[in-house]
């Protein structure tokens, strides 16, 4: 799938430098942030109300499944990196062991991963565990379209098998010139286990081509995705 062209996307406003967490110092070359079109905005905060409002009866029921699995906390925050490097705390419900992170590292889930709950794998499934970021899109950190947030402090691997993090990867800084997204046309569109060059080219195609119409094909996808309970497989989602 191939996103029309026949819109093109706004120009960039302004700039930021965000703070690298490896030197501890501004990145070099302050970041392009593109222009958001006002629609886009507006269908943030309007679906995001409905879905607060349709879901809001279900999330004690939540809560409580995931409370009486293991007694550990219901809600897991991570910090996540958001548009021009800024850093924000995203919010989900926790579907792994409660000590995940200080045991094994910020970490991506795998095929079987024995850390995820039981309750978590279910959620994980239909998507529900991703519910509370919609707070994340309330408060402007997010949209619901956009490159996947990526985890402060996560290690990832270069073409050599050497260990690395995000801001030291070149095409980390092209894709935070938008709002992360709670869905995006890689997540979609490309396996679960695909290298990380080609979900940043799916990124950098989303952020070139996106238009109003675009983001709403790509929500109700999702939509149909949660419902249908395939988040989880490690294939094409659509």
């Amino acid at each position: 799938m191939t996103p029309s062209p026949s819109a093109a996307s706004p120009a960039p406003s302004t700039t930021a430098s965000p703070l690298s967490v490896v030197t501890g110092h501004a990145i070099e070359d302050p970041i392009h942030l593109e222009r958001e079109p006002l629609p886009k905005r507006v269908l943030d905060l309007g679906f995001g109300g409905f879905l607060l409002a349709a879901t809001a009866p279900a999330w004690p029921l939540i809560a409580l499944a995931v409370k009486l699995e293991d007694g550990g906390p219901v809600f897991y925050r991570q910090r996540r990196w958001g548009q021009g490097g800024k850093l924000f705390e995203l919010f989900k419900f926790r579907t792994m062991v409660s000590d995940s992170d200080e045991k094994h590292g910020v970490v991506e889930a795998c095929d079987e991963d024995d850390r995820v709950t039981r309750v978590g794998a279910v959620l994980r499934s239909f998507g529900i565990d991703e519910l509370p970021q919609v707070l994340n899109i309330m408060k402007g950190e997010m949209s619901f379209v956009g490159p996947r947030p990526l985890a402060v402090g996560e290690v990832v691997h270069d073409d050599h098998g050497n260990p690395i993090v995000w801001d030291r990867l070149p095409e980390f800084r092209l894709r935070m010139s938008v709002r992360p997204g709670l869905t995006s046309l890689a997540t979609l569109y490309l396996p679960k286990d695909v290298e990380r060059k080609r979900k940043f080219r799916y990124d950098l195609l989303y952020i070139r081509k996106r238009t109003f119409w675009l983001d709403v094909r790509l929500i109700a996808l999702s939509l149909w995705v949660s419902l249908s309970g395939r988040w989880e497989t490690r294939q094409k989602k659509i």
